[in-house]
């Protein structure tokens, strides 16, 4: 079973970060329950393939971005805390923030994402 730390980094790099679908579909899978609940400033999606597409919606919308951790990976029984940026690679984040994450029976049921600027 996996640990939060181990979910909230798939969250953020495997999944977020995987402009593969076939690589981020199967990361999907094994990170989170199948009516897993995700929002954002933008909208709130459920299940695994409405956040796939809200993966590659991110994605396509920014070209040569890249999501890289912002801070420590906080956790507290069951809640995972991990900052994140996002920009081009190598330079300074164009988006910064957080995602936070409930997680049950070893994967994610809900990440929430808030933004920092």
């Amino acid at each position: 079973m996996a640990t939060v730390e181990q979910l909230m980094n798939a969250n953020l790099l495997e999944v977020f970060n995987e402009r593969d679908g076939d690589r981020r579909r199967a990361a999907i899978a094994r990170t989170y329950a199948p009516h897993v609940r995700f929002a954002d400033p933008d909208a709130v999606v459920e299940g695994h393939e409405a956040l796939d597409a809200k993966a590659q919606q991110i994605l396509d919308g920014a070209p040569g971005f890249v999501f890289t951790a912002g801070g420590p990976l906080r956790v507290s029984h069951d809640l995972g805390m991990l900052e994140w940026n996002f920009g081009p690679e190598g330079q300074p984040p164009v988006v910064r923030g957080v995602d936070i994450a409930l997680v049950a029976d070893g994967l994610i049921t809900s990440v929430h994402t808030l933004l920092l600027d």
